[in-house]
């Protein structure tokens, strides 16, 4: 097998017309079958994603093995081809419309893991705090559309014939696409910067006829439930979204 990426985790091995991706030892085994279980659910909806051939053990470590995608990450050509980023960001945001207009009725739900996340919080967020974002979070109207979690340019894969295929469902739930968008502009603002991240709102708002405030309100909740992460760099950054009360 051939090695195509490798995290801390995880790594991600090309074997023939298949990708595999095989866990460490110390990666939770639910979180692996849910994992498979989330991209099952979702190929079932039709939306362009790599589809699942097997859960396996190898060499003493789980693993997903799944269709092997041959092209780019829409990342990269946004990176090669900064002249054309504004058309790039308009698909993407398309992209991922069309995930939203889903619906996986056995997906988690996400009110149902934000509320989780937070709760577990307690040594990086007081008490006071926690209570906010749950009440907020309370207060969030319920929707039950497909939410990918961690929808990025990285996790499209853009084939050679320019179709785009929509990886790593591992965050998948079904909820408010407020909440996704929220997830996507704190990615961007993370990893790229934030007049882009306001680009990427702007968009998105417009498409979805979906007020930007409305986005907004999610953001301390989704940048809170990013901390359980602990990602070295991010925690500061988070922390001043989680401190926003007032737009």
């Amino acid at each position: 097998m051939e090695l195509i990426s490798k995290r801390k985790e995880k790594a991600i091995y090309r074997d023939g017309d298949n990708a595999v991706k095989v866990f460490s030892e110390k990666f939770p085994k639910s979180d692996i079958l849910n994992e498979a279980l989330n991209q099952s659910r979702v190929e079932e909806t039709g939306l362009p994603i790599p589809a699942l051939k097997a859960v396996s053990v190898i060499n003493g470590e789980w693993a997903i093995t799944m269709e092997y995608v041959e092209g780019k990450t829409l990342a990269q050509i946004m990176d090669e081809d900064p002249a054309n980023f504004d058309k790039y960001l308009e698909e993407f945001v398309d992209l991922q419309i069309e995930v939203q207009d889903k619906k996986a009725p056995l997906l988690n739900k996400l009110k149902d893991k934000m509320n989780r996340k937070i709760s577990s919080l307690g040594s990086q967020l007081d008490a006071t705090t926690r209570y906010e974002l749950h009440t907020r979070l309370e207060s969030m109207p319920k929707h039950n559309k497909v939410c990918h979690g961690d929808f990025n340019p990285s996790n499209i894969i853009i084939d050679n014939e320019g179709k785009p295929h929509i990886i790593d469902w591992s965050h998948a739930t079904q909820g408010n696409a407020a909440a996704d968008a929220a997830r996507t502009y704190l990615l961007f603002a993370l990893h790229r910067d934030k007049s882009v991240a306001d680009k990427y709102l702007d968009i998105f708002c417009k498409k979805t006829d979906t007020a930007r405030q409305y986005v907004q309100q999610w953001l301390p909740i989704v940048a809170a439930s990013q901390l359980v992460k602990r990602i070295p760099g991010e925690e500061e950054f988070l922390k001043s979204w989680v401190d926003v009360v007032d737009y």
